[in-house]
């Protein structure tokens, strides 16, 4: 027999620290989360200019940071257009944003106070582009979200600055990492007051401890500003959510409410030379895997330094905004579906449980099935184009409670081009036989 070998893959202890807060005293705030499903995430940054990797190419030393920063005198913005951004958005069926507002180079998008590098001051663009695009979001209907980045490799003050090097200790010299965590602190009061974020996205708290960061300090601050705002599971535990990366995860995230973020490629801002772009068909699936485990997905795109979208990007947004327009029912305001084993697929349900969707990926040939249902079914019909589908119940004994196998075929003439999904209502809140069968 050939070996299977597992790898652990070792990842900052940051990104998994123990959740802090109490999923019974956020359970009211959290809701719209919960029933969003899709958010659109935007990385814009200087690093657009070269089409290089965000603030990562310097630091692993792939450019040099005088190169990198040289950036600063490319990024024009002349072609931003936030309302067409939250037109497309809209469209994709998202139901919040989030935009990097500074990410590890610490370059904000807005004009910051403190001192610090900035599009306002120090680059073509010369202008906020925080407020025009949470204006038109909002004008939309749709929340808004602030990325930032806790670390800022460019600020003199912090430890870290490329991967082989540190500026200094901070046991060595705690005047200068408190004044660090003033400085970022105060950006994000800057943030709250000037922009009031529905939801904060925070990155880079893997370097540092909670008690370092002030993780339970920056919660409060943000908190005391808008007591209904949304946190990220990135400050050491004292977030609101888990936010895995990239891959969907085999098991769900343990904590009451997640979400995957993705990218359309293979990175999160514009880059030169990567064309691997996921189809929307790939997208569509990878949606459907998390909102039927109860999350959501952030898709990424990247602008342009000029603020222009790639056309794959647009495209892919496009295609999975006309698949929601058709689905909706089956995926906003749903909740998880059936547990594993009770179908080979992704499914939700409704909030009542009288609903199941089922999703068909790809194209079926056949019939699919239901195992351990105890409810009658009332009706089968194809979410968007309403036909109607008669199942067969296999293996069913008048005299035993082991509930029989549903089929139901699927003919090609009702399938989606991208994913199939079926519509079984059911005559009462969901029941599922568990046991091993027999009497």
């Amino acid at each position: 027999m050939k070996k299977f070998i597992f790898m652990l893959c070792l990842v900052p202890f940051a990104s998994w620290a123990q959740p802090k807060i109490k999923p019974a005293d956020i359970e009211k705030k959290m809701q719209w989360f919960a029933d969003a499903k899709l958010g659109i995430f935007i990385h814009w940054g200087i690093y657009s200019v070269g089409g290089v990797d965000e603030s990562w190419s310097f630091y692993n030393k792939k450019i040099s940071y005088a190169d990198y920063m040289k950036q600063l005198s490319g990024f024009t913005a002349k072609n931003y257009d936030p309302q067409a951004w939250a037109d497309l958005i809209k469209e994709s069926g998202a139901q919040y944003s989030v935009i990097t507002t500074k990410h590890h180079d610490g370059v904000a998008l807005w004009d910051t106070k403190e001192k610090h590098y900035d599009v306002v001051n120090n680059t073509p663009a010369k202008r906020d582009l925080i407020k025009p695009f949470f204006d038109a979001l909002r004008k939309n209907g749709i929340k808004c979200g602030a990325y930032f980045s806790i670390l800022d490799w460019s600020h003199p003050d912090y430890p870290g600055f490329l991967k082989d090097s540190v500026r200094y200790k901070i046991e060595d010299d705690y005047a200068r990492w408190n004044r660090y965590r003033s400085f970022f602190q105060n950006q994000l009061k800057e943030l709250s007051q000037n922009y009031n974020p529905d939801l904060w996205w925070f990155d880079g708290d893997w370097e540092h401890s909670a008690e370092e960061w002030e993780s339970q300090k920056v919660r409060q601050i943000l908190l005391k500003n808008n007591p209904k705002t949304i946190i990220n599971g990135r400050l050491q535990g004292y977030g609101d959510y888990e936010t895995p990366e990239q891959n969907f995860p085999v098991s769900k995230p343990a904590f009451n409410w997640w979400e995957l973020c993705m990218t359309t490629n293979d990175n999160w801002g514009y880059h030169l030379n990567d064309n691997n772009w996921k189809t929307p068909y790939e997208v569509i699936s990878i949606f459907v895997d998390a909102i039927a485990n109860g999350g959501n997905l952030l898709l990424d795109i990247g602008p342009k330094a000029d603020g222009t979208m790639q056309e794959e990007q647009v495209h892919i947004l496009k295609e999975l905004g006309k698949w929601n327009k058709k689905h909706g029912e089956a995926v906003f305001s749903t909740v998880a579906g059936l547990p594993q084993g009770h179908f080979y697929g992704p499914s939700t349900l409704s909030k009542d449980s009288t609903t199941v969707y089922l999703f068909l990926p790809s194209k079926v040939s056949g019939q699919v099935a239901i195992r351990g249902l105890q409810n009658k079914i009332e009706k089968i019909t194809v979410v968007g184009n309403g036909a109607v589908l008669n199942p067969k119940i296999v293996g069913k004994i008048s005299w035993s409670a082991v509930p029989g196998l549903v089929y139901i075929p699927v003919p090609a003439n009702v399938q989606d081009e991208y994913v199939t999904v079926l519509k079984v209502k059911l005559d009462g809140p969901l029941k599922l036989y568990r046991g091993h069968g027999g009497l």
